[in-house]
C-alpha cells in the first residue's frame, strides 16, 4: 500500500514538473504523445477510485501477478480505446488543464488507497482481488508508465528505485523466469516489456527467456 502511494506520488510529481512543450513530445507508449499518456493516467486514477468502492463478497479470483494478462502482439495505438484517449487528450487543449485534472482526480485516488483496508475484496474487470493485491498490481502500472513518461525527457527523474525493484519482481513472476542479475531493474523492465530491443549481448544473457519476450501486459 505504501509503495503504491510512493510510486503514484512520484509519477504525479513528474507530470506536474513537465513544461508545456513536453506534452507534445513522444512518450514510450506506441502512438501516444506525453499528453495522451497523461490523459490515460487520469482514466487510471478514475479506475482506482471506482474499484476501491466496488466491494465484492466472493473469493478472490486474481492477485497482483495474475491480474495481468499477456497479449500476443504489442499495441499499435489503433485500438478504439487508445484512439479515444488521444481524442480526449486533444480536447484539453491546454497542458495546465490536464495537469489540474490529474492532480485533482489523482490526489483523490491516492487518498482512497491510503484509507483502503488491504483485505477488502474488490471487483474490477469481472474479477475479484483484495484491495492490497489490486494496489500492488498498480505499482507495476505506475512504474512502467513513469518510464513511458520520461522516455524522451532525459532531464526528468526516473521512478523510485523500490518501485522499479517491485515491478521487476512482479514481471519475473509473470514470466516465470528471472532476468539476468547483470540487468538493472530499469533495463529488465524496458527489455522485458518490449519498450526497447535487447542488444545482442543481452539476448545471449537472456537465453531461453528471450523467446518469451516481450511481455505485453494488459
Amino acid at each position: 500500500m505504501d509503495l503504491f502511494s510512493r510510486s503514484w506520488t512520484a509519477l504525479r510529481t513528474a507530470v506536474a514538473e513537465l513544461s508545456d512543450e513536453d506534452f507534445a513530445r513522444p512518450s514510450g507508449c506506441t502512438g501516444w504523445l506525453v499528453r495522451d499518456l497523461v490523459c490515460h493516467l487520469v482514466i487510471d486514477a478514475q479506475d482506482v477510485l471506482i474499484t476501491l468502492v466496488t466491494p465484492a463478497d466472493t473469493e478472490p479470483t486474481r492477485d497482483a501477478v495474475t491480474y495481468w494478462e499477456v497479449a500476443e502482439t504489442p499495441p499499435t495505438g489503433a485500438d478504439p480505446l487508445d484512439a479515444l484517449t488521444v481524442r480526449l487528450a486533444a480536447a484539453y487543449q491546454e497542458p495546465w488543464l490536464l495537469k489540474f485534472h490529474l492532480d485533482d482526480v489523482g490526489s483523490a485516488a491516492g487518498r482512497a488507497a491510503e484509507l483502503a483496508d488491504p483485505g477488502l475484496r474488490v471487483g474490477t474487470r469481472d474479477e475479484v482481488l483484495t484491495a492490497g493485491d489490486y494496489l500492488s498490481a498498480y505499482v507495476l502500472e505506475w512504474t512502467l508508465h513513469h518510464l513511458d513518461l520520461v522516455a524522451h525527457l532525459p532531464d526528468a527523474a526516473d521512478p523510485p528505485a523500490e518501485g522499479l525493484a517491485r515491478t521487476r519482481e512482479l514481471l519475473e513472476k509473470i514470466a516465470q523466469a528471472a532476468f539476468p542479475a547483470s540487468f538493472s531493474d530499469k533495463d529488465a523492465l524496458l527489455v522485458g516489456t518490449g519498450r526497447r530491443a535487447p542488444t545482442d549481448a543481452e539476448k545471449a544473457e537472456l537465453g531461453e527467456l528471450a523467446t518469451k519476450l516481450p511481455l505485453v501486459l494488459g
